[in-house]
């Protein structure tokens, strides 16, 4: 079932050029975070395509399906802190943007676009900044105020951003993480920074990096809340075409290998260090600027599905029972994507209280505290949040000390077990 939340844009959401081919066709899903109660099981959730073009002009990927916002954020449940990777990030993240670029921190403003439940903005203020944050998802902006990170619950606009600055300053450092994918309209998210930022002032945003979804087929990063996936070429255009400047970028491991940009208005203090046009050269030698590099990319996602498809499907004639570990959005794309639904896996554990006692996006699978797995005992856990899976692993070696097995499905497949 496909429902009207949805519309088609027609245009390059960087560029605005029309010239747009369709590059990767995935499953249709629900939204990734669309987890229900048990009192909605009955009712069916609707799916969206998830499409994925390339644009002739500027080389930027994206979706072209824009599934309402209000239906994927307002009553979000990823929040930050439940990762004690993240916080770590968080904070190493905070110390190196005011070392770089704040020095002095008395009285100077950090405002995080997408702030969620405050993690980083609370590691820019216990080093003496401002902050405020900005989110849609009513409930989390809540207890992060609550919490003493004070957070606007709303989407970032200029007009928002005009009142922030009337009502505290103007800021020295605006961050987006894993947000400035998620926006259809970029171009006014930009109008409201260069209408909150300082004249020194730094944009710091991190995305999902598109050379390492290639590198390492990670088409489940590919979810309606991603709108764009991004790569330093097309965004350098982009920013320079609205009246800012792209002077870094760098290569972080966050969720499987990110970037990280940072750019400043037009014509701002910090001189280009040469990583935006070295970023640009690797992306030219994978040929992420052109259309039929992607298709072959479809191609590969087939392979890994055709692969797992018949592991899994082996240790079912078994006999074996199969659990999965982590209810990330990314799963939402690889369980659909991949066939992989109840008839396969009996329950996901999750460590985010959030999420325990919900049920998966459209397959409704239970999702349970991670202790299910030594109370129910499945044979096999797949391990859907596959970026943090060293951690998992580690701190679940009573469950192969038991004699059970984990399947890693992503960026390899990789089988561990006694």
């Amino acid at each position: 079932m496909t429902d009207a939340g949805c519309v088609r844009r027609d245009t390059c959401r960087l560029c605005g050029n029309g010239d747009l081919s369709l590059v990767i066709e995935l499953t249709p899903t629900p939204p990734a975070n669309a987890f229900v109660t048990d009192s909605q099981l009955n009712e069916e959730q609707a799916v969206f395509p998830l499409d994925v073009f390339f644009c002739e002009s500027c080389a930027h990927l994206q979706l072209l399906d824009v599934v309402d916002p209000s239906v994927l954020f307002e009553n979000y449940v990823y929040v930050s802190g439940t990762a004690p990777a993240f916080v770590k990030h968080f904070d190493e993240y905070a110390e190196t943007v005011i070392n770089k670029f704040v020095g002095a921190v008395n009285g100077k403003l950090a405002l995080d676009i997408g702030s969620n439940d405050g993690t980083l903005l609370r590691a820019f203020q216990k080093r003496g900044m401002e902050v405020v944050g900005v989110d849609p998802a009513r409930d989390i902006a809540a207890m992060a105020t609550d919490a003493g990170v004070e957070t606007k619950a709303a989407f970032f606009t200029p007009e928002l951003a005009r009142g922030i600055r009337r009502e505290y300053t103007s800021a020295a450092v605006v961050t987006a993480n894993n947000v400035f994918a998620h926006a259809d309209d970029l171009r006014r998210i930009v109008e409201g920074i260069k209408a909150i930022l300082a004249d020194d002032g730094v944009f710091v945003f991190e995305v999902s990096y598109l050379v390492d979804v290639f590198e390492k087929t990670l088409f489940d990063t590919i979810y309606h809340e991603h709108l764009a996936y991004h790569s330093v070429k097309p965004l350098d255009r982009f920013f320079r075409e609205n009246g800012m400047e792209l002077f870094a970028a760098e290569r972080v491991s966050s969720h499987g290998g990110s970037l990280r940009g940072f750019a400043q208005l037009a014509g701002g203090p910090n001189e280009a260090d040469g990583s935006v046009g070295s970023l640009k050269s690797l992306e030219e030698s994978l040929g992420l600027d052109n259309a039929e590099t992607f298709k072959r990319f479809g191609g590969k996602v087939e392979l890994v599905k055709r692969d797992l498809g018949r592991l899994l499907s082996g240790m079912k004639s078994q006999g074996k029972s199969v659990a999965g570990f982590g209810a990330p959005a990314k799963a939402t794309t690889l369980m659909y994507h991949f066939g992989i639904g109840p008839t396969v896996v009996d329950f996901i554990v999750d460590d985010s209280p959030l999420k325990q006692g919900l049920f998966s996006p459209g397959m409704h699978i239970p999702v349970l505290p991670s202790q299910a797995i030594y109370d129910k005992k499945p044979d096999v856990v797949i391990i859907l949040a596959w970026n943090f899976a060293d951690a998992i692993l580690a701190n679940h070696k009573r469950f192969l000390d038991m004699g059970g097995t984990f399947i890693v499905p992503l960026p390899d497949i990789k089988v561990f077990s006694l």
